[in-house]
């Protein structure tokens, strides 16, 4: 007979009966009772009114009995406290019992009885347990001590039990020391003082790291989870405990694999990310990661949130296991998704055809969320991997062939990333896509479509008839729809004003005047006020030339990337979210990267007070911003005192490229004198809309200031106050010191709506400081915001808006070493690198001669170092050595001198330095060399390929105002990125090395926590290469973008750099 009759009884007077049996004599009707008045309460039935029957039934040997009476005392005690109280003197007397199972019975019963009048009862008991003989009642008694300290934890504190648990640590079961860790953990996390309760130090974690072998896996999960709080005191401890550790990883509990890939992940940030040791590492995470993934579906996706974040900061652990993130038929749909983003983080130059192969499959599945988001992935690996972006957009052009809605519509919003991307490289495609125009439905396709339009109105002929058509329905349309095409229609009206001023009249009256939206409205006023006082700073404005969209819009911010990956395995890791941000209460919620050996951070250092620098916050989307913000000729009334109060790590050059690379003016160029400005309304603190102005011929400006190139630079620190009062007053006529010429001037103003004031942030600090008597600004726009424009001639010639040469003294100087060398103490430095050498002349080949060698710069000059060898069975003499033509002109500057005869079995090195005064012949490729050697046997004939930084000349230090000016010179097109992986390097360390072979650097910045260096690089045959090189924290990756007028030596340029960084 089963126990499924306990559940079946319906007689009226059941609560009686179970009173009788309850007090009958014998054992075995008392045990049926028991088991009655259980089953009646697992099903909701209330029997509290047996409670003193129940209690009654504790005085019994029997273990059976004795469990399922503390099971009813623990649901009813809080209901019956006072009741609860005539079970305490069973419960101490059952903690003194001979059988060790009744002794942790009892005390864990005391424990969950959360009643305050029971716990003053329950200490006695509990500190007899804890000292108990029993391994089994001491890891009980443990678990209780934290039960205890959440009912009251004066109490657990006043009475010592927690100096009682820290010495269980050192107890010899490890199921003791297991639970005593987790006891001190829960407790620490409840803790108001968040003062750590347990002390980890090497004795400590020794224990902890010899009990993880024998104790059970949750056991073993809490052990880990501490040892992850804990910070080694030198990189020698962190690679002992990673290699006690690391077994761990071959566990058959997920739980227990992704507690040991935490520590190991957090330890590894001690260590350099080239050692072997690492390295070693680095293999043996990624199968276990990858085992995870046989699971059932629900493990996967947690394994898998768990590989994102281990993917985003150690990309190389998983870049071999490409193939076990392809999508399976039967995944569930949320198993999918994750996999797919993260095929799109591993994707690189080499697995790219596979991946492309697989998302074009996954675009012709059935389920409408995996087909969109697999064609947004397609789009992601054109962006993230330059070289793939051809084959991508064909792949996105035969998904559109195929004319299925959803996936024509998604194909349409990423090749307008793809076009923001790579300007001017795929618009071919432009007529394909305009054919799908009347199947676009969904905001977002539309408006990237309507953008497209606009972007590229002077290559479409009909482009005033595709965005009529957009017209009709205008109020209908989505608000995202309706400002991308009141932009649209104004560009088209700029590019081809003659026949398309209806148009702009009708869509600016739509937006004004028809329209309930305050963005779609303000942004119209605004392009309205701009066509009709001055359609030249409106074609400045709204032609301006767009930063490049970033790689990478989704990875994690470093600092909170840091923080989840320490907290792997837990839900903050599935969420991506931090503790703090789903629970309550947790004051050890935050953990942070442990510190070096050195106190500084591996990747994400402690909160430090906050002090005013002079540093540049760039756009989001661009990551050059403002290479040249400070005077570089500044007139001498206003010569800084030496020793100013500038920090030590204050970045002098400022930002990056693009806004100086303006500085000639130009049509689509903004200008380098606005500042970005929000118009508010004083009283409701939102956005105010300006009043129209009558439409006007002329524009406001003076003719001096309309002849002159405007300059811009947004703001982003507060306007000075006499600023503010005078956008108030209606009038914008705060000066600005001219920060690159002698401060010449011109006056010119514009209305602000009187009644509303000017709030502005400035990245310029340099210009921030500035803002006093010297310069007029007027109103202009960029979109939806209110720039205010300086009309300042940028030195020089003003007709021309050339800038004026740099004179002598400050950072102005006219030599490079003059205007740089106080800024980052630069010297030249002879080069010390050379690679090793190669075998160009096999013996085979060479008639018994073996020729290896290698090329260095010594002496401001080429030098090719050889090795001779003699194979044969003769002496070899009569050495000669000649070059065919090359692209450098490469010739020997003396005869090839071997002094003595090189004998059977011998070998000799020779050094022959070498000009470029030779004649010139392109070759491909283009370091590619052609050498006859010569001795008494024979001629030979060789090529060799010369790596590119002995070329480097030692008068490669670029001027400032002429880097800025190569730069823009240069088309975007000859830019070429490359990524050195698997290489960890501060930028300062980057800088010195790369600095010895006469690669200078120009500028340094600290962009959003990415190091930034801009550098220059000379050929001996007068050719420049500038290149810009992102280091982001914690990442072993380093990005280098070249600029080059010959793109073909960028990829030797790139060799030649990581070479060098490697070595």
């Amino acid at each position: 007979m089963t126990d499924a009759r306990y559940f079946t009884t319906t007689k009226k007077g059941e609560i009686f009966e179970l009173k009788s049996e309850l007090n009958s004599e014998k054992k075995e009707k008392k045990r049926e009772a028991v088991k009655k008045v259980i089953a009646s309460m697992t099903v909701g039935k209330d029997v509290s009114a047996l409670f003193p029957d129940v209690v009654n039934c504790m005085q019994t040997d029997n273990l059976e009995l004795k469990k399922l009476v503390y099971l009813y005392l623990m649901n009813y005690a809080k209901s019956q406290p006072d009741m609860a109280i005539m079970a305490v003197n069973t419960f101490v007397k059952d903690c003194e019992d001979s059988n060790p199972l009744i002794r942790a019975l009892a005390v864990r019963t005391m424990g969950c009885i959360r009643v305050d009048k029971i716990t003053e009862y329950l200490c006695e008991p509990l500190r007899k347990c804890l000292l108990d003989e029993d391994p089994y009642v001491r890891k009980t008694a443990a678990v209780c001590v934290a039960k205890l300290h959440d009912i009251n934890a004066s109490l657990v504190e006043d009475q010592g039990f927690l100096d009682q648990l820290k010495e269980l640590l050192s107890d010899s079961n490890p199921m003791v020391v297991a639970n005593a860790v987790a006891a001190l953990t829960e407790i620490n996390e409840t803790s108001r003082s968040g003062n750590p309760l347990m002390e980890m130090n090497a004795q400590t974690i020794n224990k902890l790291l010899t009990a993880l072998n024998e104790c059970t896996e949750w056991g073993q999960v809490f052990i880990l989870d501490s040892l992850s709080n804990y910070n080694p005191k030198d990189e020698r401890e962190a690679q002992s405990i990673c290699e006690r550790i690391t077994p761990r990883l071959a566990h058959a509990n997920a739980a227990v694999v992704l507690s040991a890939v935490k520590v190991l992940m957090r330890f590894m940030e001690l260590m350099p990310s080239d050692s072997e040791f690492v390295t070693n590492i680095t293999k043996k995470l990624s199968p276990p990661l990858v085992t995870l993934l046989s699971s059932e579906p629900e493990v996967q996706y947690v394994a898998l949130r768990n590989i994102n974040l281990v993917v985003q900061k150690r990309p190389d652990i998983l870049k071999n296991e490409m193939k076990v993130f392809f999508v399976k038929y039967n995944d569930p749909i949320y198993v999918k998704l994750e996999k797919l983003d993260i095929m799109i983080r591993l994707a690189n130059q080499s697995n790219i055809a596979q991946v492309l192969s697989e998302l074009k499959e996954y675009a012709t599945e059935v389920d409408v969320d995996f087909v969109r988001k697999a064609v947004r992935a397609i789009g992601r690996c054109a962006i993230k991997v330059e070289q793939s972006s051809e084959r991508c957009v064909s792949t996105l052009l035969d998904l559109i062939q195929t004319k299925v809605n959803y996936v024509v519509q998604e194909a349409i919003v990423v090749i307008k990333d793809i076009f923001r991307k790579y300007p001017n490289k795929y618009e071919s495609i432009i007529s394909t896509l305009c054919e799908n125009l009347d199947t676009l439905d969904e905001p977002e396709a539309r408006a990237s479509m309507i953008w497209i339009i606009g972007e590229y109105a002077e290559r479409i002929d009909n482009a005033d008839e595709l965005l009529e058509s957009f017209l009709e329905g205008f109020h209908d349309e989505n608000s995202q729809v309706q400002l991308q095409l009141l932009t649209a229609i104004v560009k088209l009206f700029l590019k081809r004003p003659s026949d398309t001023q209806e148009l702009v009249q009708q869509v600016l009256s739509l937006a004004t005047q028809d329209s309930d939206n305050p963005d779609l409205r303000d942004r119209g006023f605004i392009y309205w006020r701009l066509l009709s006082t001055d359609p030249a700073a409106a074609k400045e404005v709204v032609l301006a030339e767009k930063p490049l969209i970033s790689e990478e819009t989704d990875l994690l911010e470093p600092t909170l990337l840091d923080e989840l990956v320490c907290h792997i395995s837990s839900l903050a890791s599935v969420y991506h979210k931090p503790p703090s941000a789903f629970v309550e209460g947790r004051s050890a919620g935050f953990r942070r990267v442990p510190l070096k050996p050195d106190g500084s951070a591996a990747a994400a250092a402690a909160p430090v007070e906050e002090t005013p620098q002079a540093t540049v916050i760039p756009s989001q989307d661009s990551l050059i911003g403002d290479l040249l913000s400070l005077d570089l000729n500044p007139p001498a009334s206003h010569t800084a005192p030496a020793a100013t109060n500038v920090p030590s790590n204050v970045d002098l050059l400022g930002g990056g490229l693009d806004a100086l690379t303006w500085m000639g003016g130009g049509v689509h160029s903004p200008a380098e004198g606005q500042f970005l400005c929000h118009l508010r309304d004083p009283h409701t603190h939102r956005p105010a809309r300006p009043p129209l102005p009558a439409p006007s011929a002329q524009s406001p400006l003076p003719a001096t200031a309309q002849s002159l190139p405007r300059r811009t630079s947004p703001l982003r620190s507060p306007l000075t106050a006499s600023a503010a009062a005078a956008a108030v007053s209606g009038r914008v006529t705060s000066p600005i010191t001219n920060l690159v010429t002698s401060g010449v001037t011109s006056h010119a103003t514009s209305p602000v709506t009187s009644g509303f004031t000017v709030a502005g942030i400035c990245t310029n600090p340099f210009l921030a400081g500035f803002l006093d008597e010297d310069t007029i600004l007027t109103l202009a726009t960029d979109g939806d915001e209110l720039l205010l424009t300086d009309h300042r001639p940028l030195g020089g010639d003003s007709s021309s808006g050339a800038p004026a040469p740099a004179a002598g003294g400050g950072m102005g100087g006219g030599t490079s070493a003059g205007l740089l060398g106080d800024i980052f103490g630069i010297t030249p430095t002879p080069s010390n690198y050379m690679p090793p050498k190669q075998v160009w002349l096999p013996a085979a080949k060479g008639k018994g001669l073996e020729v290896s060698g290698t090329f260095c710069r010594r002496a401001g000059r080429v030098s090719m170092e050889l090795t001779l060898s003699n194979r044969a069975m003769q002496p070899m003499s009569g050495f000669a050595l000649q070059m065919n033509k090359n692209s450098f002109g490469l010739v020997p500057a003396q005869p090839l001198q071997v002094p003595m005869p090189v004998q059977p079995n011998q070998s000799t090195d020779v050094s022959l330095p070498l000009e470029n005064n030779g004649p010139v012949q392109r070759m491909e490729p283009i370091t590619n060399l052609q050498v006859a050697i010569k001795n008494n046997i024979d001629v030979m004939y060789f090529a060799c390929l010369v790596p590119a930084h002995v070329f480097f000349g030692e008068d490669g230090m670029m001027d400032k105002r002429v880097f800025l000016a190569t730069w823009k010179e240069i088309p975007a097109q000859n830019e070429m990125q490359f990524t050195i992986a698997n290489l960890a390097m501060t930028a300062d360390a980057i800088s010195t090395k790369l600095q010895k072979e006469n690669v200078f650097t120009i500028a340094k910045r600290n962009v959003e926590g990415q190091d930034m260096l801009y550098l220059s690089i000379k050929f001996i045959n007068g050719l420049w290469a500038l290149l810009e090189i992102k280091v982001a924290p914690g990442s072993s990756n380093i990005t280098l973008a070249i600029k080059c007028r010959t793109c073909e030596i960028a990829p030797d340029i790139s060799n030649s750099v990581e070479a060098i960084l490697r070595a």
